[in-house]
């Protein structure tokens, strides 16, 4: 995926989940963060960012936060940007699709991909993922209820034969493997290794990440 109009700056502050100050061309500006979660260990006082401007010229902010580097490693912190990348990835994935659809609902459940493939039906929940420690990609950044839902979920529509995936997309080209983060969430990290004890495959992805473009690189070991 492409981002358009995109402009660098430098972090300043995030009074709350949902903004941030950036200094942009010298001018302190008020710019809409794409990503809820923590992220305090990327957006530190000083950082490079990058932003895209909006198309929409009647929204209070005029740009949207949706890359940060840290070090020399830069991460895209869109938290729209996994479903948009692993879309466009799907057909290599999954080889000869014949349908694939969205935000599709099964029975009380909402998953973000509903994948038909060779005489296979698949459901697949898709998580981004930007924390990283000690060369080690985790998730979550903070306890997730509605993540030990979706897992749960996963696993009962496998009971009417349907294959289940939960696909962790690396949002940077970071990481010698990923591993669920069991000091934040061990309920999360549980519950995940006994889905796949049930069969629910999991996946992880890196990706190649620039100030303007995000896509799929590699497979990533997964250690439960």
């Amino acid at each position: 995926m492409r981002y358009n109009r995109v402009k660098e700056g430098v972090f300043l502050s995030r009074p709350n989940r949902f903004i941030a100050n950036v200094l942009i061309d010298g001018k302190e500006e008020v710019v809409h963060v794409k990503n809820t979660g923590r992220c305090r260990e990327l957006l530190i006082e000083g950082t490079r960012v990058f932003l895209e401007e909006s198309d929409n010229r009647e929204r209070k902010t005029k740009y949207d936060l949706i890359a940060v580097y840290k070090g020399e490693v830069l991460y895209n912190i869109d938290s729209q940007a996994p479903n948009k990348v692993f879309g466009e990835y799907a057909e290599k994935m999954f080889g000869d699709i014949k349908l694939v659809k969205s935000e599709c609902r099964y029975k009380n459940s909402r998953f973000d991909f509903y994948v038909e493939y060779e005489d296979k039906k698949a459901f697949i929940e898709v998580k981004g993922v930007t924390l990283e420690k000690d060369n080690v990609m985790l998730f979550p950044d903070a306890p997730t209820e509605r993540g030990v839902k979706h897992i749960n979920e996963l696993t009962e529509c496998m009971k009417e034969g349907f294959e289940a995936y939960i696909v962790f997309v690396i949002q940077a080209d970071a990481g010698e493997y990923f591993t669920p983060n069991e000091e934040r969430h061990k309920e999360f990290a549980a519950c995940l290794k006994k889905a796949q004890d049930m069969g629910v495959k999991v996946l992880a992805f890196n990706c190649n990440v620039e100030k303007d473009l995000l896509e799929i690189k590699n497979t990533v070991e997964v250690r439960l």
